[in-house]
């Protein structure tokens, strides 16, 4: 294995293991184990556990993002089709075999101080995916695209921890039905 193919094969498995045990609950030996390869090499490619760890975060926020995003993008065309595209790309999301839950949801409880590097993680994570529901509220044209976006992000965050803690049947599809709600409530008069 090449070096750079070795560090993203670490951050493979250590990735899978801390979707599945938590940040916690994964040791380094665990990883180094599951990897097939010596302690020394992953601290060549990761200093600490913590590296380790804002590594899997990192890639987590860049993947996950991406393909939400994308999966926005390609079943929807208009503003108001593309907020309620958020709700079928989750359904798709929760749909998923290796459905755990999202890894920022995870990391934030696991670490509850904010001045914790993951917890920050988090929350930018967080902020980020805020950011991107507010763009197309605001592409949407409501009077108060804040409103809109403050609240179809609490209907997507509800949905994502309905389907980790499986409390209810189909999260996506019931946010998306009150997301529908909220959306005739804030169209703009011409929609």
């Amino acid at each position: 294995m090449a070096n750079k193919s070795k560090k993203e094969h670490i951050l493979h498995v250590a990735s899978g293991l801390f979707n599945k045990q938590g940040i916690r609950g994964t040791g380094v030996d665990q990883v180094v184990a599951e990897s097939k390869i010596a302690k020394m090499t992953l601290y060549n490619h990761f200093p600490s556990k913590d590296d380790l760890v804002l590594a899997y975060l990192t890639k987590q926020d860049d993947e996950w993002r991406s393909w939400f995003e994308a999966s926005v993008d390609s079943r929807a065309q208009t503003p108001k089709d593309k907020l309620l595209a958020m709700f079928d790309a989750l359904g798709e999301w929760f749909g998923e075999k290796e459905f755990t839950g999202c890894a920022f949801i995870k990391a934030a409880s696991e670490f509850g101080d904010p001045a914790h590097p993951y917890h920050g993680a988090a929350h930018g994570y967080k902020l980020n995916l805020r950011a991107y529901i507010a763009s197309l509220s605001e592409d949407f044209g409501p009077a108060d695209p804040g409103a809109l976006s403050d609240s179809l992000y609490l209907l997507v965050e509800g949905a994502i921890m309905a389907a980790m803690l499986q409390t209810a049947a189909r999260p996506a599809l019931h946010a998306r039905r009150a997301a529908e709600i909220l959306i005739a409530h804030h169209a703009p008069a011409a929609v």
